[in-house]
């Protein structure tokens, strides 16, 4: 139900890995970094965004983002248990999470999905009209660890095990924080729809 709720992006399945040469970018050949760059600016852009709201802070930490992947290329596991693009998601997610305490950079709240076509009868509309406006509200009121679960696990298509490395946390820990976000957003959805 959540999920359905949620803003989605407008994709049906997890975009597919786009093809990088790992030997190049570990070189850190600028040619090779700024197609990874053109690959992946959308998802890190997307993210941060849905975690800080819009504006000049977003850019800045995108391109430092992408600034300390640079430098941290050449240790990067291709072999490793995290895909390039949950590593790069994991940074960007930190530098998230530390601007928030650092500058106290409020979270915008989140869009509501454009589009959504409403249902058979105007009280239907009118249903899913509220709800549109109510769940991002509902987002936004989360803790930001439980905030950055519910944006990187429901909108980026993460695994819990990806979510617990981008979060440097235990798995457990991971499926804990999404959960506590998912039953919140329920909560805070269920009271707005009993105050109808």
């Amino acid at each position: 139900m959540l999920a359905a709720a949620m803003p989605q992006p407008t994709r049906t399945a997890p975009p597919a890995e786009p093809r990088v040469d790992m030997a190049r970018l570990r070189e850190q050949d600028p040619l090779a970094f700024r197609a990874f760059v053109v690959a992946h600016q959308n998802a890190v852009f997307a993210l941060l965004s849905r975690m800080l709201g819009h504006g000049p802070h977003v850019e800045d930490l995108a391109q430092e983002t992408f600034v300390r992947a640079y430098k941290a290329l050449p240790g990067f596991d291709p072999a490793g248990p995290a895909k390039i693009s949950t590593w790069l998601l994991t940074i960007a997610t930190r530098l998230a999470l530390d601007a928030r305490k650092r500058r106290t950079i409020p979270a915008a709240p989140m869009e509501a999905a454009d589009g959504v076509s409403g249902g058979p009868t105007p009280e239907d509309e009118r249903e899913r009209g509220d709800l549109r406006r109510a769940l991002p509200r509902a987002v936004d009121s989360l803790p930001d660890d439980q905030r950055a679960a519910l944006v990187l696990a429901d909108l980026h298509g993460l695994s819990t095990a990806d979510l617990a490395r981008a979060l440097e946390v235990p798995e457990a820990t991971a499926k804990t924080r999404l959960f506590r976000a998912r039953q919140k957003v329920r909560e805070m959805l269920g009271a707005h729809g009993s105050t109808r």
